[in-house]
């Protein structure tokens, strides 16, 4: 069998290791392609910075809340294209949810809403919830703004997902 039949017959969310590719479905193309909220934001009400050290993949995370909800979440990531498929995907289940609903995501949430991620890269889903969760937290403690980062910017590593 060819490695061109190899990648025809592979399902949406399969690896393949004797072709060595990792094949995205359309949801996480387009999010990787046409990503949702990137960029940074004037004055938010809060921030955060996560990481994964075991790949190197990160986040800057910023949120404005306006009445207990999320008005606007925006993100830079440095990672691979699961990675920065994610995080735009989760910006677009966190925006107009209150602070506790947005706190209640997970990655699963994520990696559903996407329509599956390859499972090696199910832990690229951590980062934008690890980073809005921390965003969050950092709005509610009563530490004081930072005039170069937002409030209680922090940089914390990511943990591997709770299925792996």
């Amino acid at each position: 069998m060819s490695q061109a039949d190899n990648i025809n017959n592979l399902s949406d969310n399969e690896l393949s290791d004797e072709v060595g590719y990792l094949v995205y479905n359309e949801t996480l193309i387009d999010h990787f392609m046409h990503p949702r909220n990137v960029g940074e934001m004037e004055k938010p009400d809060a921030m955060a910075v996560v990481g994964d050290p075991t790949c190197g993949d990160f986040i800057r995370v910023y949120i404005k809340v306006e009445n207990g909800r999320i008005s606007a979440f925006k993100f830079l990531t440095q990672g691979c294209p699961g990675a920065i498929s994610t995080s735009s995907i989760a910006t677009e289940l966190a925006i107009g949810k209150t602070l506790e609903e947005a706190l209640e995501l997970t990655d699963n949430d994520v990696i559903h809403a996407a329509g599956g991620i390859p499972a090696r890269k199910a832990h690229c889903s951590l980062l934008a919830i690890r980073g809005l969760h921390q965003a969050i937290l950092n709005y509610q403690s009563p530490l004081p703004s930072s005039p170069q980062s937002g409030r209680g910017e922090a940089c914390l590593p990511v943990g591997r997902g709770e299925g792996e």
